[in-house]
């Protein structure tokens, strides 16, 4: 049976580097994105360059229509699915009251129930068959809290928490649940986050490729949690060492400052 993988926010940046990699070992792809001119330009050259097939989805993930739109593609075309990512998901900067609440909304749909809903439906499905990898790309926002960044950084220490969660419960059943989180990278993500003046971009920027790779290989190997980048790693050790308090918040405030 032909393998199958779906990736969400694959138009650009991590999500759509992940599906290029997909396509160089010949996996055939279910792509999501709100942007339908970018996903039938990637359709064409990924499918006219990797003889694949790619089936792209035009949805929006933070509503319920966008998850049907995925699950009717999956049925009618009669797909498994043996490999999802959830890469789809949005912050936004600024103090916590100054934002639309509209946008935290939509954010915590997204980043959240959209992420649950796929995981929940398609790794029933994987431990159907005995077999299957689930990637969620949460985000070093996730492992403390994030002065400027609240609501972003609570939505992704919740996939963190969920992923470390099924990683243990699908354990010895042929199915895998990874957590990436990648600090500060290169894509669109800064722009739509509002994020031009935040010292966190200021320098030590990955591109979205070296996030991928890092990522897919996590993935495929069955790991629990990678993070990509020396930095990352060790800020990544001394939020999991720090007791909560005004010290820890203290130093995030100061990561998540503007420049």
């Amino acid at each position: 049976m032909k393998e199958l993988a779906i990736i969400t926010g694959a138009s650009s940046g991590i999500g759509y580097e992940i599906a290029i990699l997909f396509a160089k070992q010949h996996i055939d792809l279910l792509i999501v994105a709100r942007d339908e001119n970018k996903l039938r330009n990637i359709k064409t050259t990924i499918e006219e360059k990797y003889k694949i097939k790619v089936y792209p989805v035009t949805a929006d993930l933070s509503t319920e229509e966008g998850i049907q739109a995925i699950h009717d593609t999956v049925r009618f075309n009669d797909l498994t699915v043996n490999y999802l990512v959830n890469n789809a998901g949005f912050g936004d900067y600024g103090s916590f009251i100054d934002r639309k609440w509209e946008k935290y909304k939509e954010m915590i749909r997204l980043n959240i129930i959209g992420l649950t809903e796929l995981s929940y439906y398609y790794g029933k499905e994987m431990i159907r068959r005995g077999k299957g990898r689930i990637l969620n790309v949460a985000s070093m926002a996730g492992l403390q809290p994030d002065p400027n960044f609240a609501v972003y950084g609570a939505t992704k220490a919740y996939v963190i928490s969920l992923s470390e969660a099924l990683h243990k419960e699908f354990e010895n059943s042929g199915v895998t649940v990874t957590v990436l989180s990648p600090g500060a990278t290169a894509s669109n993500f800064m722009q739509r986050a509002d994020m031009n003046n935040a010292r966190l971009y200021a320098s030590g920027v990955m591109t979205s490729l070296e996030v991928a790779q890092v990522g897919f290989s996590g993935m495929m190997k069955g790991k629990l949690h990678v993070i990509p980048g020396f930095k990352n790693k060790i800020l990544g050790f001394f939020s999991s060492i720090m007791p909560p308090g005004k010290l820890r918040l203290s130093i995030a405030a100061k990561i998540m400052a503007e420049k």
